[in-house]
């Protein structure tokens, strides 16, 4: 190796420095980009009416950045020591070494300057003038007073008309209370008159079925049934007269009653005659017997069932 090699700087010691340098840009940029002006907020709140006069900020300060200086030092040349003569051997004797070179200067450091952001500056903002609003006038103390008088007088009609409203709310809630205990009893008495009504309809329905079953009976049966002269209806009357022959043995204008017990049948025919009572002669009797034989009566009826009937029919004459 000679001299030369030796004194000059390794590269791995520019490529070191070089590193640096560019690391050290790359920084300053970043630093630059990353500062932000500071924004101005204005309150937007209402204040009372003052001039503001806005006063640019100062730019932000610049970012200091350290310059590393990276100081090489030069290795120390080693000095070559020359060889001992040899001892002249019948040989030519040797060339002497040459002389070593100077070392080269190592070339000087740049010094990087720091740039510092440039920042607009602000424009100052005019002043402006905020207008007053207008001074409220003074009230007087009697508006004032009636105002006031005015609002408790709102207020209580408010307060009333709330303890009416509520006491028509009660008054609504008791009715409705009252609606429901009537509509209650007007149901239990119309499920009680329902009831009644089923109850007589029932018992309207027994005695028809009682009293088909009786007209059933009667018409089945031939048991005859007492009956009174004002029961009796004549279909067709017969004609009764005094008889002759029971002239000569009564005194003229005598009354004489004869009682006839008659059996009418179901049609109102008169199946047979008998004296229940006799006038005293008894040629009026006979005559009474079989006088009444030509008349009919209207059929006697039971539960509208025609029915057979024993009637006592008294039979009136008077002698001429």
């Amino acid at each position: 190796m000679s001299s030369t090699d030796l004194a000059a700087p390794s590269r791995r010691l520019l490529l070191t420095a070089i590193l640096i340098v560019v690391g050290l840009h790359v920084l300053t940029v970043v630093a630059l980009a990353a500062i932000k002006t500071p924004e101005l907020k204005i309150d937007k709140k209402e204040t009372p009416p003052i001039e503001i006069e806005l006063v640019t900020p100062p730019p932000p300060p610049p970012v200091e950045i350290e310059e590393i200086k990276i100081e090489e030092k030069p290795e120390p040349v080693r000095e070559v020591k020359p060889k001992p003569k040899a001892q002249p051997v019948a040989a030519p004797k040797p060339k002497p070494a040459p002389k070593p070179k100077p070392a080269p200067k190592p070339e000087p450091i740049v010094k990087e300057k720091t740039v510092t952001p440039k920042t607009k500056p602000v424009a100052p903002v005019k002043k402006q003038e905020i207008e007053k609003p207008p001074e409220e006038p003074l009230v007087d103390p009697k508006i004032a007073q009636a105002a006031a008088d005015e609002q408790r007088r709102i207020i209580a009609a408010q307060a009333e008309k709330a303890a009416q409203q509520a006491q028509a709310q009660k008054a609504r809630e008791a009715q409705a209370i009252r609606d429901a205990q009537e509509q209650a009893a007007r149901d239990a008495a119309a499920e009680k008159a329902a009831a009644e009504a089923k109850a007589a309809r029932e018992a309207a329905a027994r005695a028809q079925a009682e009293a088909a079953a009786e007209k059933a009976a009667a018409a089945a049966s031939n048991t005859p049934q007492n009956f009174t002269a004002t029961n009796a209806n004549w279909a067709s009357a017969p004609r009764f007269s005094f008889p002759s022959r029971a002239a000569r043995s009564v005194r003229s204008g005598e009354p004489l009653t004869v009682v006839l017990r008659l059996r009418v049948n179901k049609q109102g025919g008169i199946d047979s005659v008998s004296v229940a009572k006799s006038s005293g002669n008894k040629a009026v009797d006979s005559a009474a017997e079989s006088q009444v034989r030509s008349g009919k009566f209207k059929p006697f009826t039971k539960n509208g069932v025609p029915v057979v009937g024993n009637v006592t029919l008294p039979v009136s004459y008077q002698a001429p």
